[in-house]
């Protein structure tokens, strides 16, 4: 029926609880797909390459879980993280730590900001750009870099013609810094002014 119409729906498929495999939706002709565990979607998920639209939820990934640096390792590989919020357990009936959630919620809402700054739809996850293996880039225009364990981090800027400016924010504390601009056209390794703890970094 819709496909004699100017839109259709797209159609999504999680995976087949239980045993289902992340292979079975790959090859399906769905439009979206909500994997599994399995292929590191919980520690260190594999690019979401166009092949299908990818949306990580906490739910087919863990029950109850998740934590902030999935949320943004996902979405600088180009997925949509989305997030089973346990609220005040009324519905889910299960305890929860609020230490635990609440950097969850703020990330979702931080990698959502960034969405919204960026021009996305030209952005792809470049993970050899950056010695962190997490950055979604516009390549020689605009840079999203994470670094899970924060310190410093070394980013191949050779297709930057000029200079880009220099944003960092960490998102447990919600502090953001700007640093000046850094030269194009060459590697350049910058420190976090947040020492260990997780860290974006921002250039444009």
């Amino acid at each position: 029926y819709e496909k004699g119409k100017p839109y259709q729906h797209p159609v999504g498929m999680t995976f087949q609880y239980m045993g289902g495999s992340n292979q079975t939706l790959f090859e399906s002709p769905a439009d979206w797909i909500s994997p599994n565990p399995e292929g590191g979607y919980r520690d260190n998920p594999p690019d979401a390459a166009g092949q299908k639209v990818i949306i990580t939820d906490t739910d087919h990934l863990w029950g109850i879980g998740g934590n902030q640096q999935w949320v943004w390792k996902s979405f600088l590989r180009g997925m949509n993280p989305i997030f089973m919020d346990p609220y005040d357990c009324s519905v889910l009936q299960r305890s929860y730590d609020p230490e635990w959630v609440e950097p969850v919620r703020k990330s979702m809402g931080y990698t959502l900001a960034y969405a919204k700054r960026m021009d996305l739809i030209k952005m792809a996850p470049e993970n050899d750009l950056a010695s962190s293996g997490y950055c979604l880039a516009q390549k020689g225009k605009e840079y999203l870099v994470y670094l899970p364990e924060g310190n410093e981090v070394t980013v191949d800027l050779t297709d930057a013609s000029h200079e880009l400016s220099v944003e960092w924010f960490n998102p447990n504390t919600q502090e953001t810094i700007q640093s000046g601009e850094i030269e194009g056209s060459k590697v350049q390794t910058m420190k976090s002014p947040f020492g260990s703890d997780d860290a974006v970094l921002y250039l444009k």
